[in-house]
């Protein structure tokens, strides 16, 4: 191989070598900062192909999609010196390199470490001022675009991150605490089921007594009814009677007999006596001679 041949071939792979070094590509979703000796010497590079000095200036990149910390349950103490536990997820993205990478190093995880603290220390501010009720149900929504709000403006100037939404997954109480209200809610549940049988029992009460009243009122009616019925059926029969025995007494003699012969017959009971005596009247004659 000639002198030339071997010249051109060095230089070509030196030229190759500047290029790899000197030549890099950013992304659609990467955020680059690009450093000379650990200074800082372009923190806003678009995506696409760039050059840098080889072996002097380096290239960082950070990942520039929207990231989600999901922060680990927390213990916070509320306006009513009520204890609650918050599950909370943040949704963010580098908003400006060069703080982001004098605040964390260009570090992720550090990062993460950062905007947890500042979100518990937030979600710790706000629900101090607020009651469990406003917590779980009442106030809720507004502490969580408050916080957002709040959140993001420090974090840009901090940590150069841009906080596009606070979410809490849940408020849930501690176990003693839960324990105690779930004892609470149970003991005032069983007061109202005992007011509840005791209102039963006295409408019960009143219900059996009216049923009663009206009962006695009822059979008394009835009773008044049925004795004036008997009263008039007695009258009318004795009435119907005095008219036959007016008519025909001895007819009505022997009708009286007839009867009080099926009253008597009628039971197995025995009978003394005598041979003569009236009640055998019309039996020894049937014109009771």
């Amino acid at each position: 191989m000639s002198p030339k041949v071997m010249i051109s071939v060095v230089l070509l792979g030196i030229l190759l070598l500047v290029a790899s070094q000197g030549l890099y590509v950013v992304t659609e979703r990467e955020r680059a900062i690009e450093l000379k000796f650990g200074e800082v010497v372009d923190a806003d590079i678009e995506p696409g192909l760039h050059w840098k000095t080889p072996f002097i200036n380096t290239v960082k990149r950070f990942d520039g999609r929207v990231l989600t910390l999901d922060t680990n349950p927390s213990r916070f103490l509320t306006l009513g010196k009520k204890y609650v536990i918050v599950d909370s997820f943040a949704k963010w993205r580098i908003n400006d390199v060069r703080a982001y990478y004098k605040a964390t190093s260009g570090d992720r995880m550090q990062a993460s470490n950062l905007l947890s603290n500042l979100v518990n220390k937030g979600l710790r501010d706000e629900i101090a001022i607020r009651t469990l009720h406003d917590v779980v149900s009442g106030e809720r929504d507004q502490l969580m675009t408050l916080l957002t709000a709040t959140l993001n403006t420090q974090t840009q100037k901090d940590l150069g991150i841009e906080v596009l939404d606070l979410r809490v997954k849940a408020v849930d109480l501690p176990e003693d605490l839960s324990n105690s209200v779930y004892d609470r809610m149970s003991a005032e549940r069983e007061r109202e089921a005992r007011e509840f049988r005791s209102q039963g029992k006295e409408l019960a009460e009143g219900i059996r007594a009216d049923a009663d009243r009206q009962k006695t009122v009822i059979e008394a009616e009835a009773y008044r009814d049925a004795e004036r019925t008997k009263g008039e059926g007695d009258a009318e029969a004795a009435r119907i009677y005095a008219k036959a025995y007016n008519r025909d007494p001895e007819f009505y003699a022997f009708t009286r007999s007839l009867k009080a012969y099926t009253e008597t017959f009628k039971q197995n009971d025995v009978l003394l006596l005598k041979p003569d005596s009236e009640f055998f009247r019309y039996m020894k004659d049937s014109k009771g001679k």
